[in-house]
């Protein structure tokens, strides 16, 4: 019951085949180390292209299966691990998806999910680019388990990490790209990255499961000037199912961690905190409105 979790934290540039390069050589580290399963960072072929609103971007996506898939997994089937990639899809004409793609150890695609929250704040456009997903909240059965993938602003969601327990997700994973604005104060900055860590821990905490969350690092520039871009915090991570903190990442640097997980201790915690045991099924109607007026 003890699997080995790769973390792929890294920098990425305008340059797309050095961060697929990147990517693949992070692949190969963890692999090294002995992981069966390796997480890569949200949308890990290029910049993080939704810090402004720009019709060119949308050429950086391609169709799942597509020229993408072909290079992870390859990957995947290379260095037998089963691999949680992160990529921008182009689903139809005027239809993309922010879309996490997992393949089995031999290559073959064990499924995907595209991401169901979209978020529409300074810097981070994704409304302009994403059509929210429309494949649920559906853990996908692989060798090592079934693994809830869930992407980045989907992390602030309680009813996102519930339901992919309540489907029998073994593992909550959490690809994602968050750092500050450059405007926003050092306190401000203390309290965004506080609240991240905190709520991907609590989920842990509610559901009784671990949670994977890899993010990238560097600061990306905004190509058009407007702000001064993105430092993307790093600080990838790997909490028990009490919350308990076994890995926490670098701040500034690229890094290839592996981190063991006792998937046991899921059914050991669920004993004692039996949380799934006491819930009211019968008054929790409220929770599909909007709000309770």
């Amino acid at each position: 019951m003890k699997l080995k979790v790769g973390l792929v934290q890294q920098a990425c540039s305008e340059d797309k085949q050095a961060n697929i390069q990147k990517s693949i050589e992070g692949i190969a580290a963890c692999a090294a180390q002995g992981a069966q399963l390796v997480v890569l960072q949200e949308l890990h072929t290029g910049i993080y292209f939704c810090q402004a609103e720009d019709t060119e971007k949308f050429n950086m996506a391609e169709p799942i299966p597509g020229p993408d898939t072909e290079v992870f997994s390859e990957a995947a089937r290379k260095y037998g691990v089963v691999l949680v990639s992160s990529l921008f899809e182009k689903r139809a004409p005027g239809l993309y998806h922010n879309t996490a793609v997992v393949f089995e150890k031999d290559g073959s695609i064990a499924g995907k999910y595209r991401k169901m929250h979209i978020p529409d704040d300074p810097a981070y456009y994704e409304k302009f680019y994403f059509t929210p997903g429309d494949l649920g909240f559906k853990p996908i059965q692989t060798s090592v388990g079934k693994l809830g993938v869930l992407v980045c602003w989907d992390q602030w969601y309680p009813e996102a990490a519930r339901l992919m327990a309540l489907a029998g997700a073994e593992l909550l994973i959490y690809p994602t790209a968050i750092g500050w604005e450059s405007t926003d104060p050092r306190e401000e900055k203390e309290r965004q990255h506080g609240a991240w860590y905190t709520i991907q821990r609590g989920h842990a905490v509610a559901n009784g499961l671990p949670v994977i969350t890899v993010n990238r690092v560097g600061h990306e520039k905004d190509w058009t000037d407007v702000t001064g871009g993105i430092q993307f915090w790093g600080q990838s991570f790997v909490a028990g199912p009490q919350g308990e903190v076994l890995h926490l990442g670098s701040i500034d640097q690229e890094e290839n961690i592996v981190v063991e997980i006792d998937k046991a201790r899921t059914e050991a915690v669920r004993r004692i905190w039996p949380f799934f045991r006491d819930r009211r099924i019968d008054f929790y109607q409220g929770l599909t409105e909007r709000y309770l007026d």
